[in-house]
């Protein structure tokens, strides 16, 4: 089934919000209709809809609007759980709240989701660590990541241009949220979105990208942070081998090939640049997607022999 997520409250629309910026229940409903308008008849039947919403905004009042709606999922737009950081994001909640949101939504029957944000200002990837760790111990069951942009007419453009405030470089942002996903994952908790765009929405992608000023924008960024976690889990087994490895086969579903031979075949190239050793993915439809098997094919010392 198709997830499609209704940003409430969009967090890449806005870094800073005016504290008496607020939704009424009529401002929450139009929003709703509206992307349910988007999403064509054929589909409707097959969508699993995702209302993504800062926890301020969760009481009974607002989860009777989102039963009458069908939806099934809650995804708390909360970037942080740093109480330090929200207070200087102008955020109208804290942590005590974004806990109070999440045992609200799991009682009233919904499945919990949280959305984090990297990279923000003042934050360390010490504290974008932390965030995921805290939110484990909440017990989501689905997952967005994404690192901070600077969007044209927001507050952090403005911090920005004053040199205030850098975003994360794509490289940093990439291994930020390889570790963050990598704890998501040992909890065998879904990771839904990886980056921009809201799954099936591609309007809203499309969107985002043309007010992108600066940041770690990149079409396939959860490709780039999958792939990462694959070259990792790669050159783990190779180096707890004691023998030079010269040929290594991985064996994975034919969903997970591409992010195991990586954008652009980088993690091909990057074994063979760095430890000069040949990587070849094979399909294999019995393997779980998410897992593998790795083979190694060829050592030096078989060469040698």
């Amino acid at each position: 089934m198709k997830k499609y997520i209704i940003p409430i409250t969009n967090p890449y629309s806005r870094e800073k919000k005016d504290k008496e910026n607020t939704l009424n229940k009529e401002e929450i409903i139009k929003i709703i209709e509206e992307h349910l308008e988007k999403i064509e008849d054929k589909d409707k039947n097959k969508t699993e809809l995702i209302i993504s919403i800062e926890p301020n905004y969760i009481n009974k009042e607002n989860l009777k609007i989102f039963k009458k709606y069908k939806v099934k999922t809650i995804e708390l737009e909360i970037k942080s759980t740093n109480d330090y950081i929200l207070k200087k994001l102008g955020m109208n909640y804290n942590l005590k709240d974004i806990k109070k949101a999440s045992k609200l939504v799991r009682r009233h029957g919904f499945k919990l989701g949280h959305l984090i944000m990297i990279g923000l200002p003042e934050s360390t990837k010490i504290d974008d660590i932390n965030t995921a760790k805290t939110i484990v111990k909440m017990k989501p069951k689905i997952i967005s990541v994404t690192p901070a942009l600077v969007i044209k007419g927001t507050e952090l453009e403005k911090e920005y241009q004053e040199q205030k405030y850098k975003p994360l470089t794509l490289v940093q942002a990439v291994e930020v949220c390889k570790d963050i996903v990598e704890i998501f994952n040992n909890k065998r908790i879904e990771t839904i979105a990886i980056g921009y765009g809201f799954l099936d929405n591609d309007s809203e992608q499309l969107e985002i990208a043309g007010k992108v000023v600066d940041g770690p924008f990149h079409p396939s960024f959860r490709q780039l942070v999958e792939s990462s976690l694959w070259y990792e889990a790669i050159v783990n087994k190779i180096k707890q081998l004691n023998v030079k490895v010269m040929q290594v086969e991985v064996i994975a579903n034919p969903v997970d090939v591409n992010n195991v031979i990586g954008y652009k075949q980088e993690n091909i190239e990057k074994l063979k640049d760095t430890y000069d050793v040949d990587l070849i993915v094979t399909p294999n439809e019995n393997i779980k997607q998410g897992k593998s098997k790795i083979n190694i094919i060829k050592t030096y010392q078989d060469f040698n022999g």
